[in-house]
Parts: C-alpha cells; sequence; structure tokens
C-alpha cells in the first residue's frame, strides 16, 4: 500500500510515514523509500551549497575584473550571499567535509557564467578558484586587479 501511495501521492505518502514513524511502527513504514528520501535530502543540502558558492564566486570574480561596473547591488548580493552560507554552513556542519570540492566544482560554473556575462574570455579568469573559503567569506574582502 505505502510503496503504490508512494507513486500516487507523495504527499499523503509522507503524511502516513511520518505519523507511522511517530507511532513506532516501523514494521509498516515504507523504509526503502524514506531511505531514498532521506538520502535525496542530503544531496539536496549539497547542491544548495554549490548554488550558493558558484553565486559568491561568480560576484567576486565580476567584482574583480569589471572594477567600473561595481555597485551597490554587486556588494549587496555579495553580502548576502556570504550570510546565506553562513547559516547554510552552520545548519550543516558536515558539509566541511565536501567544501573543498564543493568550491572547485562551483568555480568552474563561476568562471563560465563570469565570461559569458562579462563577455571577457574564460581565459581571463584564474584556471582555479584563487581565493581560501574564508578569504571569499570575510566582510572586508574586495578583491582588486
Amino acid at each position: 500500500m505505502s510503496s503504490a501511495l508512494y507513486d500516487r501521492d507523495f504527499y499523503a505518502w509522507t503524511t502516513e510515514q511520518a505519523g507511522l514513524l511517530r507511532a513506532g511502527k516501523l514494521s509498516e513504514a515504507d523504509l526503502e523509500h524514506i531511505a531514498e528520501e532521506i538520502e535525496s535530502m542530503g544531496k539536496s543540502e549539497k547542491r544548495e551549497l554549490i548554488s550558493r558558492l558558484t553565486v559568491l564566486l561568480l560576484h567576486l570574480l565580476k567584482w574583480e575584473f569589471q572594477p567600473m561596473r561595481r555597485g551597490a547591488s554587486w556588494r549587496l548580493s555579495i553580502a548576502n550571499t556570504r550570510d546565506a552560507l553562513t547559516d547554510h554552513m552552520a545548519d550543516n556542519p558536515s558539509l566541511q567535509s565536501v567544501l573543498e570540492a564543493s568550491i572547485d566544482t562551483a568555480y568552474r560554473r563561476a568562471r563560465r557564467d563570469a565570461a559569458l556575462e562579462t563577455g571577457l574570455a574564460e581565459s581571463t579568469f584564474p584556471a582555479s578558484c584563487p581565493w581560501s573559503f574564508g578569504q571569499m567569506m570575510a566582510e572586508d574582502f574586495w578583491p582588486e586587479v
């Protein structure tokens, strides 16, 4: 029944499964799908980390390589993204173990996006991330050419 409900009405399935777990009825719970959903939630947190890092790195690259276009909106975006990353890492401290690989992935995306948004050649930007996580996150860090 639970497996069929999972495919037919996900919201109803989640409500049913939460009730079964709270009642301690593990033998009736759809454990395989519950495990899949929990794994998916973890992957989602990692994707969110990469997404936020990409935004931060994109704006830092544009800040550095387009000094004539710097403005309050870029400064605000950088500050807000730093805050969001701080909160995300505080909520998910184990993401620290994948931070380096996530920065590599995010930088690759940010470098490509910076080239497309600025019209500059991708080779204009460093091949690998030039900043540490600590630098990127420092409130007083504003890269210069």
